[in-house]
């Protein structure tokens, strides 16, 4: 017998009789309910992976709405060095790996913003670290928008020492691989492109990328990244709505996250000098 609705109800109780049974993973006393499979480090470990929102939802069966999340600016953890290439270490973290992506937009005032973003990676002890991000801007006269923002984003990896980015090329980031292609190789710089498309909404993107590891400590900032309208875009941005304010520095983090790292080695120790003795005779 098909199940009809009326009025957001089943038409049929074919759950009649049923109890409903919830088994939290934590009791109220806060004691496992699995000891043997799930002892408390290691459900300390899962709430650390997967965030407060997440836990309460999938382990404590306490469901979260998405609409209540935000992104608190000052859950990041702020760091002041730059990152080693010899040792591959970066405040103290030995880097796995890195992504630079790039959300692009025209550059055009009062229009999306195009964002360029470079994440590093501690894959081992689950860190990452907003190193820097570039909001990148052309002025209404500009013949050639897109050329202009390709060469201040070559400015910007050399600069960084970093020959690999990821570029979205929904919409307008469809020829732009094309494009910086060929401004590299006017400057004679070697660089790899990665192309990705995202089909997912950028509300979802956000949500599953940065709130999790933004909720539990694990991600962190350089403190340029505190002159950036990043803090401004965190500060203002809900799930059910921008309320006007810009996402896309926040949206380029989270494809950053989500993107398929370039692993990152150390080069080993520097190139150390040393003076001869010329004072002995012959």
């Amino acid at each position: 017998m098909p199940m009809l609705y009326e009025k957001n109800a089943f038409s049929i109780s074919f759950l009649h009789g049923y109890k409903l049974l919830k088994i939290p993973i934590v009791n109220s006393a806060g004691e496992p309910a699995w000891p043997e499979l799930f002892g408390v480090q290691k459900i300390n470990e899962l709430r650390q992976t997967v965030g407060a929102r997440h836990f309460s939802s999938q382990m404590m069966l306490e469901f979260i709405s998405p609409d209540r999340v935000r992104l608190d600016p000052g859950a990041l953890q702020f760091y002041d060095c730059e990152f080693d290439i010899h040792t591959a270490k970066l405040n103290g973290n030995l880097i796995t790996g890195y992504c630079l992506y790039w959300d692009p937009s025209t550059g055009r005032r009062n229009r999306d913003s195009s964002a360029c973003v470079l994440l590093y990676r501690d894959d081992r002890a689950h860190q990452l670290f907003i190193h820097d991000i570039l909001y990148l801007s052309v002025s209404e006269s500009e013949e050639f928008p897109l050329s202009n923002q390709c060469e201040q984003v070559l400015d910007f990896m050399i600069l960084r020492k970093i020959n690999r980015i990821t570029i979205e090329t929904n919409g307008i980031g469809g020829g732009l691989p094309e494009i910086l292609y060929d401004c590299a190789r006017h400057r004679n710089i070697g660089i790899y492109i990665t192309k990705i498309q995202n089909s997912k909404s950028k509300s979802d993107r956000i949500l599953s990328a940065i709130e999790p590891v933004l909720s539990t400590g694990r991600l962190h900032a350089h403190l340029r990244v505190q002159n950036t309208a990043l803090m401004l875009e965190m500060l203002g941005w809900s799930p059910m709505g921008q309320g006007g304010y810009h996402d896309d520095g926040l949206d380029a983090v989270a494809g950053s996250i989500l993107s398929t790292p370039s692993p990152v080695r150390p080069l080993g120790g520097r190139i150390q000098t040393f003076s001869a003795n010329t004072d002995f005779k012959i």
